[in-house]
């Protein structure tokens, strides 16, 4: 899952957010982005549409299964 942990902090540096702000606009923690970020871990499907939704992106594209 190289690509979603890439493609994630992209799309959150592209819109100028930390990581604190954007756990609190999504509603995790700050620990969980930097984990997600570190593929330390993955988000459930819950945080994943959250994700998607807040860049207007689709799970596929953050999976990385379409560019």
């Amino acid at each position: 899952m190289e690509d979603f942990k890439t493609k994630l902090k992209e799309l959150r540096k592209e819109a100028k957010l930390s990581p604190l702000e954007f756990g609190m606009i999504i509603g995790v923690s700050q620990a969980t982005i930097y984990r997600w970020e570190n593929g330390e871990m993955y988000p459930g499907i819950d945080d994943l549409y959250k994700i998607c939704k807040h860049f207007g992106v689709s799970a596929d594209y953050l999976l990385g299964l379409e560019d």
